[in-house]
Formats: structure tokens, C-alpha cells, sequence
């Protein structure tokens, strides 16, 4: 992070584990969504999707039919008939809607925005996009984001690069994130990172945050206190 809070025009937000402590709720939609094949194939499915943090279910559910699926399905019953991936996105879809809608909202992100009301909020998630903008909405806090509730079936590359050529994505600009894929995407689109810990799901994140040199906060409350001092 090269400058304070305050001097970014715009503020790109992660989701889960970023505005919303929501990784433990999509964690165990994976595992519950998968457990049709077998316990070991769930545990498989969540091993998949803790390491590749911010990428979105539909990759991740095709490359478990793809690779991690059929490993299991003849061993645990040659004949038997499994959801194909629309009932494997609907069921964790089912999941994760009610955990979304109740999980903890960020301490100190209305602090921030009331902070900084000219900056152009994004959100950049992994997570469906129209799921997200309900439950935002629902929540009453899409508000806050004017720059835009954007999700996948986009990539967060495409949505950055998109976002970056029609000028609504506007430099100087902060990524706040909590997976190597945030930081990969930050990197990839010219955009300044900080590395949120508190409710990561990276694995010995502190190894990999000081050998990439990548900022890192605790949370959001802990940011605005640094920025503050800065």
C-alpha cells in the first residue's frame, strides 16, 4: 500500500473474508454440496477450494466433476446416479444463501465509508453476482458500493479489466483481499493491495505475505487505524 486510505480514489473489495466473514459458511456449502460422493470426495472439494481462494464455484465444481469426482464415484457406487454441475451450483447455492444473510458484516466499514464519501467503491468477488447484489441488498449495505456489485461467472481479471477500460475503475486504487488470487489479480490490473488476515483461509499466509512483501492488515478496523497514523 504506497499510500493512506484516504488518497485512493477508489476502493475495490473482496467479499468473503473481506466485507463479510463469510469463508467458513461457503467452506462447508462445498463440502455439504459434495457429500453425494462420499465423505472423502467433500474433503477433497474443500481442500480444492481453500487453495484457490477468490475463484469462482462454477470452475471450482467443474473441476471437481472433471478430476476429483470420478476418483470416487465407481468406488462408492458404480451405477449410482450423481448431480450433474447445475444441481451441484444449486445446491450450494442453497447453502450458502442463509449463512450470507446472517454471517458478521465487517467492524469498521461504514467508519470507512462515512470517512471517505467521494471515493468509488467496488466489490470484486469470487462469488455469484447476482446472489451477491441480493444479499447486499437485503442487508442493506449495497448502498455503499456505487462503483458497482460485480461476481462471477466473470473472472475478477475480466471484471477488472473491464472495469479499468470503461474508466469506472479509476487510479490511484486499492485492492483490499484475502487470497493469493486477489493478490494476483490486484498485481495483474495495476492495482495496489492489502492482504486482510483476520478471516483468510490461506494456509501459513504469513510465510507468503513477507516473501511477496504484500501489506497486511488484521482487518478492516485495524486498516483505518494504520491509514489514520499514517
Amino acid at each position: 500500500m504506497k499510500h493512506p486510505v484516504a488518497d485512493y480514489v477508489t476502493l475495490v473489495f473482496d467479499c468473503d473474508g473481506v466485507v463479510l466473514n463469510s469463508n467458513k459458511v461457503k467452506t462447508e456449502a462445498f463440502y455439504k454440496a459434495a457429500l453425494t460422493y462420499g465423505e472423502a470426495a467433500a474433503q477433497a472439494m474443500v481442500d480444492y477450494h481453500v487453495a484457490h481462494g477468490g475463484v469462482s464455484r462454477y470452475k471450482k465444481f467443474a473441476y471437481f466433476l472433471e478430476q476429483i469426482a470420478p476418483c470416487y464415484a465407481e468406488q462408492r457406487n458404480p451405477a449410482g446416479q450423481y448431480p450433474n454441475l447445475e444441481a451441484l451450483l444449486q445446491a450450494y447455492a442453497g447453502y450458502v444463501r442463509e449463512g450470507l444473510l446472517s454471517c458478521e458484516i465487517a467492524p469498521g466499514m461504514e467508519t470507512l465509508r462515512k470517512q471517505k464519501p467521494n471515493a468509488r467503491w467496488l466489490i470484486v468477488s469470487g462469488g455469484d453476482q447476482a446472489e451477491l447484489r441480493d444479499v447486499f441488498a437485503q442487508r442493506g449495505i449495497a448502498r455503499w458500493f456505487d462503483g458497482g456489485i460485480f461476481g462471477s461467472p466473470d473472472t475478477k481479471d475480466e471484471i477488472l479489466s473491464r472495469e479499468l477500460a470503461s474508466g469506472n475503475l479509476q487510479h490511484p486504487a486499492l485492492f483490499l483481499g484475502d487470497s493469493k488470487y486477489d493478490y494476483q489479480a490486484a498485481n495483474t490490473a495495476g492495482l495496489d493491495f492489502v492482504f486482510l488476515s483476520d478471516w483468510s483461509e490461506v494456509d501459513n499466509w504469513e510465510t507468503w505475505t513477507a516473501r511477496k512483501g504484500v501489506t497486511v492488515q488484521q482487518n478492516m478496523k485495524a486498516l483505518i487505524d494504520y491509514s489514520d497514523h499514517a
